[in-house]
């Protein structure tokens, strides 16, 4: 017999722990969010997660957070493959540890429909230095995307992308808006000159680190002439000319296997 109820009478870890001390086999699915996912049991333990784009423990650790939607559980069932190897108490504690994050991450980020956009910024504030899971978002907002669409574009979770976003809404490099909201005049459509100053700066070391000193000339080349295209407003478009004409470049001094480390390197930086 399938064991059903609501997220909102019973947490899904809550409803995880008794499956699992009863050392069920079979597969939960959840509507919530306006998503499905599924989770799946070995004789208790979670071996499985599924939803959207995410699998394993991400997808996992994204369910548990909803508190809205109905499970089912279906016993007999098992995954294809599997994809969780940490015991149920480590996950339900990560899990926790992540709900209590999500709760001080919607003190700015009240609903996954608000719109990210660029704030302003002096341009002769210093550069950014930022990682590359936080390039990965950053190159993504356009002013247009809300979060949600954020994290289908990045691939990333819900969590990690409100996490990049609540450090850059901290430092004043964005803000948000309601997605019904119209932007205001003259706010900028992509990252700031400062902040694409610094992600050529990310790109040069990068190809330096490929490359070596056979083609360090050509590497500060490119990177001279970028940095003055977009000093003159020539935006994200011209990062990503410099990186295909290093690719290139990496390709004829160093052989392929070099320049596909280069761009294996770099895409996270310019994802979109």
């Amino acid at each position: 017999m399938a064991l059903q109820g609501s997220l909102h009478d019973l947490a899904l870890p809550d409803v995880i722990q008794l499956v699992s001390v009863a050392g069920k086999t079979g597969v939960f699915t959840l509507s919530g969010e306006g998503t499905e996912g599924k989770i799946y049991l070995r004789e208790g333990q979670v071996i499985d997660a599924q939803v959207g784009g995410l699998r394993g423990e991400n997808a996992l650790y994204e369910m548990a957070m909803w508190r809205a939607g109905g499970f089912i559980f279906t016993p007999g069932v098992e995954p294809e493959a599997t994809t969780i190897s940490r015991s149920n108490t480590s996950l339900m504690m990560e899990a926790a540890r992540r709900h209590d994050e999500w709760r001080v991450l919607q003190r700015k980020i009240a609903s996954l429909e608000a719109v990210p956009y660029f704030l302003p910024r002096d341009p002769r504030h210093d550069q950014i230095t930022l990682s590359p899971l936080e390039w990965q978002v950053v190159t993504n907002i356009d002013g247009q995307r809300s979060v949600n669409q954020l994290e289908a574009v990045t691939g990333l979770p819900a969590f990690d992308v409100c996490k990049v976003l609540f450090g850059l809404i901290t430092s004043g490099l964005i803000a948000l808006r309601e997605h019904e909201e119209k932007p205001a005049p003259g706010r900028p459509p992509g990252p700031s000159i400062n902040t694409l100053l610094a992600l050529v700066e990310n790109v040069r070391k990068l190809a330096e680190e490929t490359v070596g000193l056979a083609g360090s000339i050509t590497v500060e080349k490119q990177y001279r002439l970028v940095r003055a295209e977009i000093e003159a407003g020539a935006g994200l478009p011209a990062v990503q000319r410099m990186i295909e004409t290093l690719a290139r470049a990496i390709a004829l001094l160093e052989g392929n296997d070099r320049a596909a480390e280069f761009a294996r390197r770099v895409k996270p930086l310019v994802q979109r």
